[in-house]
């Protein structure tokens, strides 16, 4: 599995607590170091079956700096996929991704179900 996250966000922290907890194997990945790539986005989205606005970090600082609320209705996906892989920090947090699901946000009854039965 991949664990995309931001060090410093809590959530993100608490994720890692709980997969580690668990005894699950996993790369580790900044998510601003080594921010994901459009290809991956896709792959990504295609993969969870979620609407492409999941992806974003609407509580951001960047996305609301940005003014997306209002123009994302106004992009095509493609735009969407440029500007999230431009900005790790546009990018829901923390991520995971295993075979055949991807996880965003901590959610841990859902990750349970995804994950734990993995384990």
């Amino acid at each position: 599995m991949l664990f995309v996250e931001y060090p410093k966000c809590s959530t993100c922290q608490k994720a890692k607590k709980w997969l580690t907890g668990k005894g699950a194997q996993f790369t580790d990945r900044h998510i601003v170091e080594e921010r994901p790539t459009e290809e991956e986005l896709k792959m990504w989205a295609e993969k969870s079956g979620l609407p492409l606005k999941k992806f974003f970090n609407t509580s951001g600082m960047k996305y609301k700096e940005l003014g997306l609320k209002d123009k994302l209705k106004d992009m095509t996906e493609e735009e969407q996929f440029k500007l999230l892989a431009s900005d790790g920090m546009l990018v829901k947090r923390p991520l995971v991704v295993g075979d055949d699901f991807v996880l965003i946000g901590f959610k841990e009854a859902e990750w349970e179900e995804k994950i734990g039965k993995l384990l």
